[in-house]
């Protein structure tokens, strides 16, 4: 058994939770450079915590620009062993409705200007992310949003665009009618594959903000809007938060969906081919495999 210590990746209109006994603010240094900003930890209910602004306090960093590979890497160095990802997202279903929330368990990835492994030449892996969320997490999530008195949906999938743009029409359609996506954002990619290459259990909680640009009674997408239903969301991710230590308690099994075991057989380079350089950057990442 080891202890949980459950970490927030908060989006658009989530920088900070309270209630935290002990808050400070750190300085983690990473080989894949700076994270968004410096990590908030504490305790809540008895159980240690981490949060970190994905776009900086401030909002800093466009999706683009946000150092994942920082990001993961310094969550996984300060012991995180459950990540939360909060973030905002569009809608492409009538029942999905501005200021509901939904669990993610599928993604679609159209990202192409980002970093999306740790590994790479000189030391290949691939894990699997055929199913890309944690189960368990995602229970706990949807328990607490449920408790919360938030109207959510358990189960969608993510589209993940490069933005920072919004959709086009046409684009917004396709996503929704052919390829069958539920909710529409810019930032759990490449965040939850590489959550699943540091061992870490990644749930996605979706605050749904607008219905995107394939509605057609509500238009385009509008910035104002957006912010005027991001202040209850982000009231209600809080609340959420707050009650995620109670659900999953302090001592934590193994994960029983492997997600804390993703690397197991998934290292191909045979150790005596492996860069030295990339294998030292992957020590907090993979140093439970590689130092077997």
């Amino acid at each position: 058994m080891h202890r949980t210590k459950i970490g927030i990746i908060g989006g658009s209109g989530l920088y900070q939770i309270e209630g935290l006994e002990d808050p400070r603010w750190v300085d983690v240094e990473t080989p894949w450079g700076r994270p968004s900003d410096k990590i908030l930890t504490g305790t809540l209910g008895g159980i240690e915590m981490a949060f970190l602004p994905r776009h900086g306090r401030g909002h800093v960093h466009s999706p683009s620009t946000v150092p994942y590979r920082a990001n993961i890497d310094a969550l996984k160095r300060l012991g995180v062993t459950d990540i939360f990802s909060v973030s905002a997202c569009g809608s492409f279903r009538e029942e999905m409705a501005p200021g509901d929330f939904v669990i993610v368990d599928q993604f679609i990835d159209r990202t192409v200007a980002r970093e999306g492994s740790f590994f790479g030449a000189g030391c290949v892996a691939h894990v699997s992310v055929a199913h890309p969320t944690c189960a368990r997490l995602g229970n706990a999530a949807f328990d607490a949003a449920t408790a919360e008195g938030v109207n959510v949906h358990r189960g969608g999938t993510y589209l993940a665009m490069e933005g920072p743009q919004f959709s086009t029409r046409a684009e917004s359609r396709m996503y929704r009618e052919a390829w069958g996506a539920d909710v529409i954002g810019m930032t759990n990619m490449p965040e939850a594959k590489l959550a699943r290459e540091a061992e870490i259990c990644y749930a996605s909680v979706a605050m749904i903000t607008d219905y995107d640009s394939w509605h057609p009674d509500h238009g385009a997408v509008d910035i104002n809007d957006i912010i005027a239903t991001l202040g209850g969301n982000a009231a209600a991710a809080r609340g959420l938060v707050a009650r995620l230590p109670g659900l999953l308690g302090a001592e934590r099994a193994p994960c029983p969906h492997g997600c804390d075991r993703a690397l197991e057989h998934a290292i191909m380079t045979a150790p005596d081919h492996r860069d030295r350089d990339l294998t030292a950057r992957l020590d907090a990442v993979a140093g439970r495999v590689l130092g077997e």
